[in-house]
């Protein structure tokens, strides 16, 4: 933003959900995760025990990457995050066919960076396209995370993926 250097996901034109996408940026880091789940699934994870999750941009990262390009993974979660209102996501999911993985999300309602309006806006549209989704507020957070949210983000998880997390007994 504005020429400074930053580690970000993708460029932003600026961070508002009414601006065009910087789409071939999005696109050079879709193409990064999808190497990385096909790796995944080369050595031996099935794609339906993969969940795609990320806070903020990388939780944007993790809508376009599921929802444009692996629409058969077992569940998305988005904390803090939005789409722009054009997004290339929407696009996609208008012409997809077949089942769609669950998106589970989380936002807090002092958010000034992102804020909850524009989550509760995303989770909306998505869900008018046919996604099945969750969406948790959290009154005073801001652009952060809490305890309350990782243990929602815990419970949807061992949901999505029964038995892969429970702890041998002793």
């Amino acid at each position: 933003m504005k020429g400074g250097i930053s580690n970000v996901w993708f460029d932003r034109f600026k961070i508002s959900n009414d601006c065009p996408e910087h789409l071939e940026s999005i696109d050079v880091m879709c193409q990064v995760l999808t190497d990385l789940i096909n790796d995944e699934v080369k050595s031996g994870i099935k794609k339906n025990r993969i969940l795609i999750g990320g806070f903020s941009m990388g939780g944007c990262m993790a809508m376009h990457v599921a929802y444009r390009n692996h629409q058969d993974v077992a569940g998305v979660f988005a904390l803090s995050s939005f789409l722009n209102k054009a997004s290339a996501v929407y696009q996609a999911l208008q012409k997809r066919d077949g089942a769609l993985p669950e998106l589970f999300q989380c936002h807090g309602t002092a958010d000034e960076l992102v804020l909850h309006s524009w989550g509760q806006e995303t989770n909306s549209a998505l869900r008018a396209l046919g996604v099945s989704t969750k969406f948790h507020s959290f009154p005073g957070l801001f652009h952060e995370l809490s305890t309350g949210e990782l243990e929602k983000l815990r419970a949807w998880v061992l949901a999505k993926l029964p038995g892969e997390m429970e702890r041998p007994k002793e």
